[in-house]
Formats: structure tokens, C-alpha cells, sequence
């Protein structure tokens, strides 16, 4: 079932302490579509994104990737919590870009791009290498690959970082708020890399951006969030050209400026 979506949040609720910051989120991501994911600060959007890359856990419902539960396994004819065994086989469909880079400081630009093939997927070396080189000619570093962290710009460490996640050939990949910690003047080489890989096509992405005009321009569909819950979605156009809630129109009032209507 080609057309079967390649991530599915179903009824997911998560609280920490007593606040419930997602209030049964339902959501389907299909095989190569690019959903933007929008709303403002506390909406909830960063939590979805870690749910899925398993560095959060639901406290209720359920997250299926390639048409498997995430976060439970079958074991002697029921349903139970995943083991880590479990989660580290479904990570390896799922790539994700976070706002800071987190990039290794003592490795190489190469290194740092072939740790993870190598250690998780167990390429050979000259293998790994052959895809990094690859991954970081697409994002425009190649001839930074023996360079360190510390003697590239904010813009180039995401880039790298784009690499990385991209060199692991995942079936999702999540952008959480990618260009935030980037100067102004380093937003652009970023968001212009992420839109030549979302042209491609091949690759679904939940893209969780502040930045209206991008996911304007690379979005399928725009799902809008507030307060734990989807209030809204639709293509691009209709998102941003005639919103019906007054929720999401007050917060589109904020970036009249950036996104021509």
C-alpha cells in the first residue's frame, strides 16, 4: 500500500507534570509529503517532533511509522511498551535536524557525517564515506570536510547537520525550528538548502518552522496548531489565503509582513 501514510499520530496526548501540552493530536503524514507544521510558541509542535524521534514518549495513543507502532511491539500475542531494541530499529527510518546543531566538536566535518552509518547502520568505512561526500556536496560543504565545528558559521554547522541526518537515508525527516538559532543573514542559505531536498521528492518531512513564506513554498500542507490541539489544515494557499478560524487569522495578523496574501 504505496499510498499508506508513512507516520501516523493517532489520539496522542502528552503530559508533563500536571500540564497537558498535546490534547489528542490526530495526523498522518503520506510517503513523500511535506507537511508544515506552524502555531505559536507552546502549541505543542516541537513535542510532536520528539515524540517521533523518540526522545519524548506519548502518555497516551498511539505513533505508527511504515504502518508500525513506534512505541509498542508485539510480544507473546499482545501489544507492549517497546524495548530499546525495538526503538532503535524504527529510528533508523526517521531523521531529524534540530535547532542547535549538535554537532561533535572534536570530530571532523566527515566524521561527524559518517559516526552514525558506520556505528548504527554498519557501513564500511570507504561506504559511509562515499555517501557523506555526497550528502555534503548536496548541502554545498565538500570542501569542508576536514574542517572542525568551531571554523564553520552558524549556517554551515545546520548544513552539516542536515548531512548527517540525510547520509542515514530515513523515510521522514523532522526539521524542528531549524534556522532559530541562526543569525538573520544565515536564515537563507539554510532554508534554500531544505527546499532543493523537499524538491526532490522522494522523502516525507514534518517541517516545524516560524518561518511563513518557507512553508508556503515547500509545503504540501500546513497543519496549524494552538494549545495542544490542530486547529486547522490545508493546502498552502488555503491556510494562508483563507484561514477560517480566528485563531489561526490572528496568528497569520502577525506575519502580514512575510506572507503576501
Amino acid at each position: 500500500m504505496t499510498d499508506y501514510p508513512v507516520v501516523r499520530y493517532l489520539n496522542i496526548r502528552k503530559s508533563f507534570g500536571d500540564i497537558e501540552v498535546l490534547k489528542g493530536i490526530d495526523l498522518d503524514i503520506a510517503p513523500g509529503e511535506k507537511v508544515a507544521l506552524i502555531g505559536p510558541s507552546g502549541s505543542g509542535k516541537t513535542t510532536l517532533g520528539r515524540l517521533l524521534m523518540t526522545l519524548e514518549e506519548p502518555t497516551s495513543g498511539t505513533i505508527e511509522v511504515n504502518g508500525e507502532s513506534l512505541w509498542h511491539m508485539k510480544s507473546g500475542g499482545r501489544q507492549v511498551r517497546a524495548n530499546e531494541k525495538h526503538l532503535h530499529q524504527m529510528r533508523s527510518s526517521i531523521g531529524m535536524v534540530f535547532q542547535h546543531f549538535n554537532l561533535f566538536p572534536h570530530m571532523t566535518v566527515l566524521r561527524n557525517v559518517t559516526e552514525a552509518p558506520i556505528r548504527v547502520l554498519g557501513l564500511a568505512k570507504e561506504e559511509a564515506r562515499e555517501r557523506a561526500v555526497l550528502m555534503l556536496r548536496k548541502v554545498g560543504l565538500e570542501e569542508k570536510l576536514d574542517a572542525y565545528p568551531a571554523q564553520l558559521s552558524g549556517g554551515q554547522k545546520q548544513r552539516v547537520a542536515i548531512a548527517r541526518a540525510l547520509v542515514m537515508r530515513p523515510k521522514v525527516m523532522v526539521f524542528d525550528e531549524v534556522t532559530s538559532a541562526l543569525d538573520p543573514e544565515l536564515v537563507g542559505e539554510v532554508l534554500e538548502v531544505i527546499k532543493e531536498i523537499a524538491s526532490e521528492g522522494e522523502m516525507a518531512m514534518l517541517l516545524i518552522t516560524h518561518e511563513m513564506e518557507f512553508a508556503r513554498d515547500v509545503a504540501d500542507r500546513v497543519v496549524f496548531a494552538a494549545d495542544g490541539r490542530i486547529v486547522e489544515e490545508g493546502t498552502p494557499k488555503e491556510v494562508f489565503e483563507h484561514p477560517q478560524s480566528e485563531r489561526l487569522q490572528a496568528f497569520l495578523r502577525r506575519f502580514r509582513s512575510t506572507v503576501s496574501v
